[in-house]
């Protein structure tokens, strides 16, 4: 999920267009303060800044987030210089990219900040940003290390919980196993492991109606699992 913040509608619709495409749910904002009013209703997974805000500009939107959240941050700039540059990883931003700019190199750019991001989270770790993800009756609170299902806790243990964060922040991909290992184990996926098939099926026996025909994890024959939170058909 990202949220995009530029005042230009033009832009803003051709980033929300391309990003959906490739299956990213995107979240507008046209100023600063739209951007921390939306960013407080429903954190995203990571922020796209325009520098040239009116309000509260891009550096200072940055700064604001980074008070309260290690959400990555790509800045956008219509100068390449060093100053802007410098200025705005000062301000807190993970990487910047300059206009005019193609669709594939910002989603090369989202891709790359989320994968370090990731990368420096130990699996079973709480998230450092506010992610919750709701799904069916369930709410997982990624930074509480916390699944609700309505007002009642349901209780993880730090492997149930590190898997279920691999798949949730997947959702609709098609994992395999040796991704998921990495992903909720930090490790290589043994050929004759089963303990990971065995989590997936604890984790159905908590969250499914019926285990036997998943809604929410599902098996993708020949690949892996994925997480459909809409429970939707099989892929």
């Amino acid at each position: 999920r990202i949220l995009t913040v530029e005042d230009d509608e033009r832009i803003r619709q051709s980033v929300k267009l391309a990003l959906e495409e490739e299956g990213w749910e995107v979240e507008e904002a046209s100023s600063g303060e739209d951007a921390i009013a939306a960013f407080m209703r429903k954190p995203a997974d990571v922020v796209l800044i325009d520098i040239m805000l009116p309000g509260i500009d891009g550096f200072d939107l940055c700064r604001a987030l980074r008070k309260s959240s290690d959400v990555p941050v790509v800045m956008v700039t219509a100068r390449s210089d060093t100053h802007d540059v410098v200025a705005g990883l000062e301000a807190g931003a993970d990487d910047y990219l300059a206009k005019p700019f193609h669709s594939r190199e910002l989603r090369a750019r989202l891709q790359a900040v989320m994968r370090r991001s990731a990368a420096t989270e130990p699996p079973g770790a709480p998230s450092r940003s506010a992610e919750v993800i709701h799904f069916g009756p369930f709410e997982f609170n990624l930074q509480r290390r916390e699944l609700r299902k309505g007002p009642q806790a349901v209780p993880l243990t730090t492997g149930e919980y590190a898997m279920l964060k691999a798949l949730a922040r997947h959702p609709g991909q098609a994992l395999t196993r040796e991704q998921l290992a990495q992903l909720a184990r930090g490790r290589a996926f043994g050929p004759y492991d089963r303990s990971l098939d065995v989590q997936v099926s604890r984790l159905r026996r908590m969250l499914e109606e019926d285990p036997t025909h998943p809604r929410f994890i599902q098996t993708v024959w020949g690949v892996g699992y994925v997480f459909v939170p809409d429970g939707s058909a099989k892929p």
